[in-house]
């Protein structure tokens, strides 16, 4: 998949002519689409638990933006934007296969220094990202799953929350000149953090989720 977004945007930038520089001081503005995929690695669900009960967390995509300001001509400043998304959480470990458990949102927040190689007016800008990223987990919802699992009932089902966190991140990109004020952007960075589940019946669950998120844009410059 990346290899062909890397080819198109290839094609665009050599049909699109001579590249608009990317120079100190100015903003990027970007529209596009950003995927996170959860790489859980998931403790036991505390007692009373059957042996070995874990969780993993299913990806999603959404429709996302970001600003960009270009403190030099080869250090940027980047800000994502974008809505919260939304997980599935499932069954893992000796419960796999029982499907969904939940759902669970999530609100991340990143700031990225980034540095670009190349002179500001190249077609093609590879560059480097490091920095912060703090997600807020929220409107968790269990299931009728759930509840069954951990003893709840329709009267009074089992609920579920997960703790917000924060925790380094790191990206590898690549930005396109498309001629003018345009610019096109890919990018996969990887978010080290964990978290803790905890059920209304007093069990709780530790996971590492770090995350990847792959983030395709247009952007335009001012």
């Amino acid at each position: 998949m990346i290899k062909k977004t890397l080819l198109s945007l290839a094609v665009a930038a050599l049909a699109c002519g001579a590249a608009q520089a990317q120079t100190a001081g100015s903003f990027i503005v970007r529209l596009g689409a950003t995927q996170i995929t959860p790489h859980v690695d998931s403790g036991d669900l505390s007692a009373p638990s059957l042996v070995g009960t874990k969780i993993d967390v299913r990806k999603d995509t959404r429709a996302t933006g970001g600003i960009t300001w270009m403190w030099t001509d080869n250090i940027s400043i980047d800000l994502p934007i974008g809505p919260a998304f939304e997980h599935d959480v499932v069954g893992a470990g000796a419960i796999a296969g029982t499907g969904k458990l939940g759902t669970v949102k999530s609100l991340p927040v990143t700031l990225l220094a980034q540095y670009r190689f190349g002179e500001a007016k190249s077609t093609f800008r590879p560059y480097v990202g490091a920095g912060f990223t703090y997600a807020r987990f929220y409107d968790s919802k269990a299931t009728a799953a759930l509840s069954g699992l951990t003893g709840g009932t329709p009267s009074n089902p089992t609920t579920l929350s997960m703790k917000n966190a924060g925790g380094a991140s790191a990206q590898l990109g690549l930005a396109v000149n498309l001629g003018g004020r345009w610019s096109a952007d890919v990018s996969v960075m990887k978010v080290f953090i964990k978290t803790t589940g905890q059920l209304s019946t007093g069990q709780t669950i530790d996971a590492t989720l770090n995350p990847t998120a792959v983030q395709l844009g247009v952007g335009y410059a001012f």
